[in-house]
């Protein structure tokens, strides 16, 4: 009987041990997730409201749609045209961005993506 016990208190140790490890490598996968599980795109956040998003790097360009504070997916950055914000400051620094993988392709100044002049992680086009 103790003999018994022992085995299944080791089986059950090694059950634990086995979906411990599986637990732990299940939360490396939410980050293809987030990317809509496409792993070569960035998602980057918009941190301002009303922000124009462009069929161009420029302002001149017709605008093809407006983000708050929205998360998209980045495909690569590009200097354009300069852009001055008195509230923010001035960047020429451009990033092409998708609803979600595999959508059409549209521009944002860096100015209103969270991440600085030029966004970390992101290539250049």
């Amino acid at each position: 009987m103790k003999r018994m016990i022992s085995r299944t208190a080791m089986g059950l140790a090694a059950v634990a041990l086995t979906v411990g490890a599986l637990a732990g490598t299940a939360h490396a996968a939410p980050a293809a997730v987030a990317n809509n599980g496409d792993p070569t795109l960035t998602d980057v956040y918009i941190w301002a409201t009303d922000v124009n998003l462009r069929q161009q790097p420029t302002t001149d360009s017709p605008r093809l749609a407006v983000r708050s504070k929205w998360w998209g997916d980045a495909v690569c950055q590009t200097q354009g045209q300069r852009v001055t914000d008195p509230a923010v400051g001035t960047n020429n620094w451009w990033t092409a961005v998708m609803e979600f993988s595999g959508s059409d392709i549209a521009w944002v100044n860096n100015l209103y993506i969270r991440g600085g002049e030029k966004i970390a992680g992101v290539p250049d086009c």
